[in-house]
């Protein structure tokens, strides 16, 4: 138990060296919140989001869970994105995958997690859908590591779905979804070439990220 009088001290650090950096910082944040970018990420601890983006507090937007699935029925993520949308009127959404994620994993196997199995699903259709190409490849880290890419392709995809970014974009709303990769062994992003800002470019932009990563 005494590592959570540590955190606290931590806090309290930190909020010196912010303080310390900027003054007014706080009370500038205390104002509102004024993000442009919305970012949909995997819940593994290490991928945290404003970090490796280089961004403070304020600047980000940040849904997370496992293996960063979007689907129309998690309520959860889909009023995040209305929010981030409709109230915030953010920009950019970036849907962030890593390499070697655990969740992807997961659903490369044949046995019973738990709980979990439900939202594997999800993951698992992916992984039906490019069989495909994933039979084509032996190694197992190269195969989760591609199949981490072609989940991003699908949520970044699952995201220009929703019904708040169709409405956002018949609204003349400039708005871009985007899919990314992170990777842990070197702290690096990689863009997918999944950039969206129109219903009309969903099917090239597809075409190309699937092609890029296949």
């Amino acid at each position: 138990m005494r590592f959570l009088p540590e955190l606290i001290e931590n806090n309290r650090t930190w909020a010196s060296d912010v303080l310390d950096e900027d003054p007014e910082f706080f009370n500038k944040l205390a104002q509102g919140q004024k993000p442009e970018v919305l970012w949909i990420g995997c819940a593994d601890s290490r991928v945290p989001a404003n970090q490796i983006i280089g961004l403070k507090p304020g600047d980000v937007f940040v849904h997370r869970n496992i293996a960063n699935v979007v689907v129309h029925s998690d309520f959860n993520c889909q009023s995040v994105i209305e929010y981030a949308v409709s109230v915030l009127k953010i920009k950019h959404i970036i849907v962030c995958g890593h390499y070697g994620c655990g969740g992807v994993k997961a659903a490369t196997e044949n046995h019973h997690v738990g709980l979990i199995d439900g939202w594997l699903r999800h993951i698992r259709d992916v992984r039906q859908k490019h069989d495909a190409v994933l039979r084509m490849i032996s190694d197992e880290k190269e195969l989760i590591d591609r199949l981490c890419e072609l989940n991003v392709v699908e949520q970044a995809l699952n995201v220009c779905h929703s019904t708040v970014v169709q409405e956002a974009w018949e609204q003349g709303y400039e708005l871009a979804v985007h899919g990314w990769i992170y990777a842990v062994k070197d702290g690096l992003l990689r863009d997918l070439n999944v950039t969206i800002g129109s219903p009309t470019e969903i099917a090239e932009a597809y075409r190309v990220a699937v092609n890029i990563t296949a």
